[in-house]
């Protein structure tokens, strides 16, 4: 049996319980029935037991009866309609957020760069994620999409800013206060009959000692482990006795690869350390000097503790080995034998990475530092060889983008990013130095890609204020491609290495060449030609004084 709810209780007009099937029966008695006396409410049985309200099993309504359903109906449609206007509205900023930032809306997306901080003290008391925030683009005129001539007002700024000051040179004494460890451990003579710089140091422990058990290289890197498993095994091997005392020979390398990044280091270095008389150290690229001596691992993860002097000797113990062996030989002893063995280290960080300076010394008036990487080195061992390869500035920017970036990699992304660095590169250049510019870290971590490492004249001169010209080799990585035995016998000559047979000359000079583009970004193409007029026009400047250094117009780049 059904019942209808309205008869039951008193929720709808009163002529809707005409409709019911009970009240409407053959027996039915208006005067008898609740709900036609005007009573609330009845109870609702079925099958002669009572249930509940929330047990109902039919409710029937008419609605053509009532006014109701239609209001019901224009509520939904309005509140439809205010749903759809939300969902069009988040579309929209959707599409206007997108649009600006890959250069399709019909107006140019303006972003302004915060400005630059000449407060160190603020700047020694941030994290690095702090410091980048600085340099985030907000609201400034610019735009991404490819106009080479609004761009080319901001490479014009920079230009007329560009000034190359010589740098004032610290003393030694300035640079004993700051590092007066390193002075403590690196003697400021070496062995006479050792061509390579090396020493011998009183080693204090026993058998029982690890002497790597603290090195940072071993503990922070499971690659390099395995390496200081094998020099543990040989350590005591290798240790000179004499008077009761145990010596160990340290050694630091005789040449740096010290730069660029993405210039053909790597392929260097695979092809030099084939030479029989070359060694390197047991990690390729330790940047030790730029780096890990101030506790940087990676700048992204702040600092950590700092690598002593004594970690970075341990990466030559191999080589060291070596050359102590040939010191040793029973031949050396009795004709004063020369040790021809080099070391090198092929950091290509060297050049160019200062970007802890502010961090760990004190600042100088006009933002620069007053410290680099080449005082220390030079300090330590002024008659150090360097060798420093290069290539167009303009495409080493592109490889390097296609190396180091992680995700949405494209031609179109690198053009946006190239002129997100130049705008904060102008801004820079509006108020400091080129110097403080190139060596600013909170500069430099914000720019998207690395403008400032294809600024090789600007790192070049100041090598040259400590070294002198003939300690320094310069290479071009297009002349390397075309010509490797022409290369590596500049190199030889520079190393003063010894002459090759035939065989071991072909094995070091007809190897595949190393560290070349993977595929998936040569699948991506060239940077659009925008992009490298941008690029030259703002690389320009510097490729001339590099020129005009180094008395040689090839550094022009002008063929590539």
């Amino acid at each position: 049996m059904r019942y209808c709810i309205n008869c039951c209780i008193h929720l709808l007009p009163n002529d809707l319980h005409r409709q019911c099937f009970r009240c409407r029966g053959p027996n039915h008695n208006n005067q008898k029935c609740p709900v036609c006396k005007g009573g609330n409410r009845i109870p609702l049985y079925a099958d002669s037991k009572q249930m509940k309200l929330l047990a109902v099993l039919e409710v029937r309504t008419d609605h053509s009866e009532s006014w109701n359903g239609f209001f019901c109906l224009r509520k939904g449609k309005l509140c439809s309609l205010i749903f759809g206007l939300i969902i069009m509205t988040l579309v929209m900023a959707s599409y206007v957020l997108t649009g600006a930032k890959h250069g399709l809306l019909l107006i140019p997306s303006p972003f302004h760069y915060g400005a630059f901080t000449s407060n160190p003290s603020l700047m020694d008391n941030e994290s690095l994620t702090d410091m980048k925030d600085h340099y985030q683009p907000s609201k400034m005129n610019i735009s991404y999409v490819k106009d080479y001539p609004s761009i080319k007002l901001i490479i014009d700024t920079v230009t007329s800013k560009i000034e190359f000051m010589t740098r004032q040179r610290p003393d030694l004494e300035e640079l004993r206060k700051q590092e007066p460890h390193m002075f403590s451990v690196i003697p400021n003579k070496f062995l006479p009959n050792s061509k390579n710089p090396c020493w011998y140091e009183e080693y204090r422990g026993n058998t029982t000692t690890d002497p790597y058990a603290t090195n940072s290289y071993a503990l922070y890197s499971k690659r390099f482990r395995t390496i200081f498993d094998y020099l543990r095994k040989v350590f005591w091997n290798h240790l000179y006795h004499y008077k009761d005392k145990h010596y160990r020979l340290r050694c630091l390398p005789h040449f740096y690869i010290i730069g660029q990044p993405k210039c053909g280091t790597t392929d260097l270095y695979d092809r030099l350390r084939l030479h029989p008389d070359v060694r390197f150290s047991a990690i390729k690229e330790p940047h030790w000097w730029t780096r890990k001596r101030f506790g940087i691992i990676r700048l992204r993860d702040g600092f950590h503790d700092r690598y002593p002097v004594e970690d970075y000797l341990d990466l030559f113990d191999l080589a060291a080995h070596q050359i102590q062996g040939v010191l040793q030989s029973e031949a050396a002893k009795e004709r004063g034998k020369m040790n021809n063995i080099i070391i090198g280290e092929a950091s290509a960080s060297t050049m160019w990475d200062n970007n802890a300076w502010i961090f760990f010394y004190d600042n100088s008036t006009e933002g620069e530092p007053p410290f680099l990487i080449q005082d220390f080195i030079h300090a330590f061992q002024p008659n150090a060889k360097l060798i420093i390869m290069l290539r167009d500035p303009v495409e080493r920017l592109y490889s390097d983008y296609l190396y180091f970036a992680s995700a949405n990699k494209s031609a179109e992304d690198f053009h946006e990013k190239v002129a997100e660095s130049l705008q904060l590169f102008e801004n820079c250049m509006l108020d400091y130095s080129l110097r403080a510019c190139v060596y600013n870290n909170t500069l430099n971590n914000a720019m998207p890609v690395r403008l400032q490492v294809g600024l090789y004249v600007v790192y070049l001169l100041d090598w040259l204020t400590v070294f002198d010209k003939d300690q320094i080799l310069v290479l071009r990585l297009e002349d390397h491609a075309s010509n490797v035995k022409y290369t590596m016998h500049m190199v030889f000559q520079f190393l003063d290495l010894g002459p090759l047979s035939e065989k071991q000359e072909a094995l070091i000079t007809k190897s595949p060449a190393s560290n070349t583009r993977r595929p998936e970004d040569r699948s991506l193409g060239p940077m659009l030609p925008t992009t490298k007029a941008i690029l030259r026009d703002f690389y320009r400047p510097f490729n001339t004084k590099l020129a005009q250094v180094l008395f040689d117009d090839a550094f022009l780049w002008k063929r590539t």
